[in-house]
């Protein structure tokens, strides 16, 4: 369900829960499945953790092939509210738990990056660079 969050400083940003996003991408959850109602106003798919901490905008959904441990400091540091694995790629255990630690909802998808981010910017939900000065297109 694609939602607009409005607040008087801004315009209406369209917004999806973590459940919607699961049903959208075909995506098993992994980890906080008490958490499946936050909701995601951005997007930003990457495999390069760097790119993620310099032009990330916070409380966004972090889309990745990588399934190591820096991708959970990584998505923790830079603010993300969740992460989906693609690619078919599963997380080890001890990546799922440290997720858990940072109260950081896991799904898992065997979607490309290109299928997951298309079918999200489908349904409203947008990117964001910070140095793109903005909402991608």
């Amino acid at each position: 369900m694609l939602m607009s969050l409005n607040n008087t400083n801004k315009p209406s940003t369209p917004a999806a829960s973590m459940a919607s996003i699961a049903s959208w991408l075909e995506a098993e959850p992994l980890t906080g499945a008490q958490w499946m109602d936050r909701l995601i106003e951005v997007v930003i798919s990457c495999d390069l953790m760097s790119d993620v901490l310099a032009f990330s905008k916070h409380q966004g959904l972090l889309l990745t092939g990588l399934t190591n441990q820096q991708v959970i400091r990584t998505a923790e540091v830079a603010g993300m509210l969740g992460i989906v694995f693609v690619r078919g790629k599963r997380p080890s255990q001890p990546v799922l738990d440290l997720a858990e630690e940072y109260s950081l909802p896991v799904l898992f998808t065997n979607l490309s990056m290109f299928e997951a981010s298309g079918r999200l910017y489908s349904r409203g939900l947008r990117g964001y660079c910070s140095f793109q000065g903005g909402e991608d297109s």
